[in-house]
């Protein structure tokens, strides 16, 4: 995403945040939403990575703590990695039956990738590296900042409307609150929108190149679309503003491609991604790349 484009998106969140604080508590109400919103992103900014993954209830994969799969799964992100020109992110883990996963972090020397549980207890070794290798995409296009950054304070916005049903009644009255309460998530949501869904692809693309089958990231799409309607991620429902910031939409009943979905349609990535392996099939069909020879089902 561009750097101009980025700065629009983050502004108009701040802008939001300023306005709802204005209906909430005047002109001093807009001015501490300022405040507040200033101070968010400088300390999302530092702190991107903790707070997210702290929210999502993410642990650090170590030497001490990795069994002999996720040892293997840790190395694989590494590989990855370097194929991708990227430096090593630190490897989370999620405990959830749902398969997702998500990457965070202010750059690509500050980065981190995410799977859950249900990931990696659902899909084959090529299918997880095909995941991975998308998560590191929007690292080395240095979507996650933004990504990060946006959630937080979309996730405050809709606290604040929450909060305008109690405390701005003389205000505006009960209708004016209900208004506050109703309209700041949904316009929080779609620039949430903005930012993620033309992202998607581009990182689907990358992702496809770095892990050198198109049809591993497709297959694991479907897999997790799948998986993710079967099960429900707590810890995103519980922070429903980040759900942009996982490969696939973590929310139960929002699979739709419509106004309100954070992500473009699994079939129309999957689409994608087919066609992209049917052109390379069609460019060369004797050229095996290393990720094909590298990774195997899981042992």
């Amino acid at each position: 995403m561009g750097t101009a484009k980025t700065f629009i998106l983050l502004a108009m969140l701040t802008a939001l945040f300023m306005a709802i604080g204005y209906l909430v508590g005047g002109m001093l109400g807009m001015t501490v939403a300022f405040v507040v919103a200033a101070g968010m992103n400088a300390f999302s900014y530092w702190n991107a990575d903790k707070i997210v993954l702290k929210m999502q209830g993410a642990r650090e994969l170590t030497p001490e703590t990795m069994t002999p799969m996720l040892r293997t799964f840790a190395n694989d992100v590494a590989s990855l990695a370097e194929r991708a020109g990227l430096p090593t992110p630190k490897v989370y883990i999620i405990e959830t039956p749902q398969p997702n996963a998500f990457a965070t972090g202010r750059d690509p020397s500050h980065a981190a990738v995410a799977a859950t549980t249900g990931l990696l207890g659902m899909l084959t070794r090529e299918e997880v590296s095909g995941v991975m290798a998308h998560e590191l995409a929007h690292v080395g296009n240095r979507d996650t900042l933004t990504m990060t950054i946006t959630a937080t304070i979309a996730g405050a916005i809709g606290m604040l409307a929450n909060f305008a049903l109690f405390f701005g009644r003389d205000r505006n009255g009960l209708i004016g609150s209900l208004a506050i309460m109703i309209i700041a998530p949904i316009a929080a949501g779609l620039v949430q929108m903005a930012i993620s869904r033309s992202r998607e692809y581009v990182a689907d693309a990358r992702g496809a190149e770095i892990c050198g089958n198109p049809l591993w990231l497709a297959s694991a799409l479907e897999k997790i679309e799948r998986g993710a309607r079967a099960s429900v991620n707590v810890q995103a429902e519980r922070n429903p503003a980040m759900a942009h910031m996982y490969i696939s939409n973590p929310l139960s009943g929002r699979g739709a491609d419509n106004l309100f979905s954070t992500h473009p349609t699994t079939a129309s990535r999957v689409a994608a991604l087919r066609r992209m392996a049917g052109d390379q099939m069609s460019a060369s069909t004797d050229d095996a790349t290393p990720a094909r020879r590298a990774a195997g089902p899981w042992g």
